[in-house]
């Protein structure tokens, strides 16, 4: 597995993280609330969406343009080779997705696409309860993308398609025997309705006088952003509520660490993409796809001049934590059993608490939004 950062083994990415909170206390104590450095933010806005937001959202249309033509083929052609190439299209997407998915605003709120894209959390395991009865009905109305776009969000998306591909049964793709046809034809639309989904993204994004006008150009004419503050606000309010997801979200449902003194056993089964070995990929992108969108944007420059060595301190905690993420080997369940990397969890878990921290208290009090400024409470 790629390491993306030059540190090589927990103990050192400890010590080094650690040595961090003396200076951040040092930056807290002398900071004050100020102002966002409004010169700045019209190019940092623009260069998120041109630099990040849909380069993103075009990996992710030629991710799942070659998951439906993988798809297409495992149906006319099934055999192990034909299931193995559908399967690494899957993980492509997964990782295309998990690359943007921070994005969750605008065209994603917009008609259930990101429901649809990815339904999770699903605590009731509505989508594998649906996904099973589709299954076990051979329900033809599943079989086209146009028929599937009315259906549940939880039979629609990624974690149904995760299913088809690595549930019970899905051995029987390979052979196209019994009812591996249907199960194929099901999978199919499903991949056909991601990449539809991912088509409109993209359209959005890209039309000149649609959103990333709105992002670029903060204005009293703005729909959006009625001034600088408010876009820088936004920006922000990405990485701090995907921090967040990462944090509530990817993590917690499966490992919280240590509760009322005691090691937490794990639920690997309530971990995104478990079926699929995708879970700490997955994160890993996330954290990749938040350390490119601030330093992307530069978003650096919005924080007073005398208060920057907070974006320096950011970006080493993102490079730590994409390289303790990349460590992570194996099923989940392994993992949770392998004291080493029950660790390095923890390890992830505690600075993903810190890096939120820093992005919500420290960067939000020195772009002129108050101390203790807090995303999750609405302020």
């Amino acid at each position: 597995m790629r390491l993306s950062s030059p540190l090589t083994s927990l103990p050192l990415a400890l010590s080094l993280v650690f040595a961090l909170a003396p200076a951040a206390a040092q930056e807290e104590d002398a900071l004050s609330p100020r102002a966002v450095n409004e010169a700045a933010v019209p190019s940092v806005m623009a260069r998120a969406v041109d630099g990040f937001i849909i380069p993103g959202y075009r990996d992710l249309a030629e991710a799942t343009n070659s998951l439906s033509d993988a798809s297409a083929a495992l149906c006319k052609s099934p055999s192990d080779a034909t299931l193995d190439v559908a399967r690494s299209a899957f993980s492509s997407v997964v990782q295309a997705w998990s690359a943007i998915e921070i994005i969750r605003l605008g065209p994603a709120l917009e008609q259930n696409r990101f429901e649809r894209f990815l339904f999770y959390p699903d605590r009731k395991s509505t989508g594998r309860k649906q996904v099973q009865a589709i299954l076990a009905k051979q329900d033809e109305s599943a079989t086209t993308a146009e028929s599937l776009k009315g259906k549940s969000v939880a039979v629609q998306g990624l974690g149904a398609l995760e299913l088809v591909l690595y549930g019970n049964g899905a051995e029987i793709l390979s052979s196209g025997s019994g009812g591996g046809g249907f199960r194929c034809r099901y999978g199919l639309a499903v991949s056909q309705n991601l990449r539809n989904i991912a088509g409109e993204f993209l359209a959005e994004w890209e039309k000149p006088d649609g959103i990333q006008a709105a992002w670029k150009k903060p204005g009293t004419s703005n729909p959006l952003f009625r001034d600088n503050k408010e876009a820088a606000t936004e920006l922000l309010g990405v990485l701090v509520h995907s921090v967040e997801m990462v944090k509530d979200q990817r993590l917690r449902p499966f490992y919280a660490g240590t509760i009322d003194g005691k090691p937490d056993k794990g639920r690997p089964k309530l971990a995104i993409y478990w079926r699929s070995v995708n879970t700490m990929p997955a994160i890993s992108a996330n954290f990749s796809a938040l350390q490119r969108l601030f330093d992307t944007a530069g978003m650096e420059e919005l924080l007073p001049a005398d208060s920057r060595s907070i974006a320096g301190s950011i970006d080493f905690l993102f490079k730590a934590l994409i390289a303790a993420a990349d460590r992570m080997e194996g099923p989940v369940d392994a993992a949770l059993a392998d004291e080493r990397q029950r660790a390095t969890l923890d390890f992830i878990a505690l600075n993903t608490a810190d890096l939120l921290d820093r992005l919500n208290r420290q960067f939000g009090a020195s772009i002129g939004l108050g101390a203790g400024f807090s995303f999750a409470d609405g302020d």
